[in-house]
């Protein structure tokens, strides 16, 4: 991943995929570089390279065929492989992110072939600056890092996790154009409990369990304090990390450096997003509402929080609002009166309730106008449970935001269909529109990656000092003003992901704009945010990208 001036000629050229335009070198650049006789003859546009490779890729029988045919246009070509993806980034997100991300990362040992990255094992404490050392990039905007402990609702992938912070970061750079040489994708193998991983001859991690807590803490912090120290203005994004880990990194760092853990903020605030655009079809107000989640780790409390700051900035006294919102765990329903020890992020939902053991019963109980599923436990959200948010709403709100598919509460039909047409849905990954009683729905994934690459972007152009919750609020308002009534009649909640990068621009303007009124911004604010952050997005014509710039 050099960024160094460009001094490479003939095969070195070719075989560098910042560099490398293939057959798309034109013949005074064939001359200039040493390419003529090792390419073919004939001249391709940029547009015939991308119908070539799309075709390739409609070829291969399987998502993961095509995540890693894919690849391998990126590990040719990166400026194609942007345009490829920027080009058609409804139809490949799902295969560069959830849901195929996801059998990508379980069978990462298995399709390794070139590393990308940086890999840092509890190994390596007291060395973790010279790896950092040790990477290319001369600037980094932004880091994903992950411990590939919570991989989506997978589990524990170990080292494996890695395609995580590798799709993500693709996705800052499709969808709002975050400079790719300016990106790193970090994994901390801390080791990993998965035994068919530890018995895998193909596994690309250490082989043993995972650390002690301390162990654990202290090689969080030489990498922080080692990323910082190359890179001051670095963000940084903490990714599918296990519940007590991903609190307590948050609380740890959240006032002392840029960062925000997408799977507690991200989440939200797309989440959130979901919910403005319920409100304007049923014409109430959030504060309105009562909300039971089915799940009550890192994304449910997430949420919840901001739902509660959502309804605050509504007029609501904050006391009144967490009692609005209540939660469903693995032992039943949250509250006070349960004799089991509570983690910390549950306690503020923790009311004064009955015990119920099912949520059927919760429901009954709570009597709440939204469900919202974040628990990877498919098909919960069954018939019955349908059928009962229908008779205590005219429009129930039914968010089963569990992914990969394999793990959502309920599909998009079974909502429509139980309901009656009723639902104001949203899901974690991607359906398919649903015909029903003459009417065709839309449904919108509530993708994070509506938010999380422009919140991305508003920070790293401001060179924000830190990303706080405020930040989250304004990108949910900011989106939710780009939802169409249009949308809104076809049952979507969100506007199409093929206008993502549009959709960015404001975004990212709205989160820069809050950073310039806070006081965040370590720069100069412009006359036009919105005209200053369109300017700063990298395309894939860049002439500064093969200078390395």
């Amino acid at each position: 991943m050099s960024t160094c001036e460009n001094k490479e000629k003939g095969v070195g050229v070719l075989r560098n995929p910042w560099l490398n335009r293939g057959t798309a070198f034109t013949e005074k650049q064939r001359d200039e570089l040493g390419l003529r006789g090792l390419l073919p003859p004939a001249v391709s546009t940029r547009d015939e390279q991308v119908a070539r490779w799309k075709s390739i890729i409609e070829q291969q029988p399987t998502g993961l065929l095509k995540y890693i045919t894919l690849d391998t246009v990126r590990m040719i070509d990166e400026a194609l492989y942007f345009q490829l993806v920027m080009e058609n980034v409804e139809e490949y997100m799902p295969l560069i992110y959830t849901p195929t991300v996801g059998e990508a990362c379980q069978k990462f040992g298995k399709i390794f072939r070139q590393p990308r990255g940086l890999f840092i094992s509890a190994e390596d404490r007291g060395h973790v600056r010279e790896l950092v050392a040790n990477v290319p990039n001369k600037k980094v905007d932004i880091i994903v890092v992950t411990d590939g402990n919570r991989i989506l609702g997978l589990g524990d992938l170990g080292a494996c996790g890695m395609g995580i912070p590798i799709g993500k970061l693709a996705l800052y750079t499709a969808c709002a154009g975050v400079n790719p040489q300016h990106t790193l994708p970090v994994t901390i193998d801390a080791g990993t409990n998965n035994e068919e991983f530890l018995k895998d001859p193909l596994y690309i991690g250490q082989r043993h369990k995972r650390v002690d807590e301390d162990t654990y803490y202290e090689l969080i912090e030489e990498f922080v304090n080692a990323v910082r120290e190359r890179w001051p203005d670095v963000l940084i994004q903490f990714e599918d990390f296990q519940n007590t880990h991903a609190f307590a990194l948050l609380d740890k760092y959240q006032n002392r450096i840029p960062c925000f853990n997408d799977d507690i903020q991200g989440t939200a605030s797309v989440v959130v997003t979901g919910f403005y655009s319920a409100m304007r079809v049923k014409k109430e107000k959030l504060s309105d509402q009562r909300i039971l989640f089915l799940g009550a780790g890192s994304a449910a409390t997430g949420i919840a929080h901001l739902l509660a700051d959502a309804m605050v900035e509504e007029g609501t006294p904050r006391e009144e609002a967490l009692s609005r919102i209540a939660l469903f765990d693995s032992k039943g329903l949250v509250s006070s009166r349960r004799t089991d020890k509570l983690a910390a992020n549950k306690l503020p939902f923790a009311h004064d309730l009955e015990i119920a053991s099912s949520f059927i019963d919760a429901i009954r109980q709570l009597k709440p106008t939204a469900i919202v599923g974040v628990s990877a436990q498919p098909k919960t959200f069954t018939k019955e449970v349908i059928e009962l948010m229908s008779e205590l709403n005219d429009r129930p709100i039914i968010f089963a935001l569990s992914n990969p598919t394999s793990k959502s509460e309920c599909s998009a039909e079974e909502a429509y269909k139980y309901s009656k047409g009723n639902a104001l849905f949203a899901s974690g990954s991607p359906f398919a529109p649903v015909e029903f009683e003459g009417k065709t729905f839309v449904p919108r994934q509530g993708n994070n990656s509506y938010v999380f690459p422009a919140i991305g972007m508003g920070c790293i152009y401001t060179r924000s000092k830190f990303v706080p919750t405020g930040v989250f609020l304004a990108a949910a308002k900011s989106l939710a003003h780009l939802v169409s009534l249009e949308d809104l009649d076809k049952g979507a909640l969100y506007p199409p992901l093929s206008e993502i990068r549009e959709l960015s621009v404001s975004i990212a303007a709205a989160v820069a704009e809050y950073c310039f009124d806070k006081g965040l911004a370590q720069i100069e604010r412009p006359a036009d945010i919105k005209a200053a952050v369109r300017e700063a997005m990298w395309q894939p014509s860049d002439p500064k990208f093969a200078a390395g710039e």
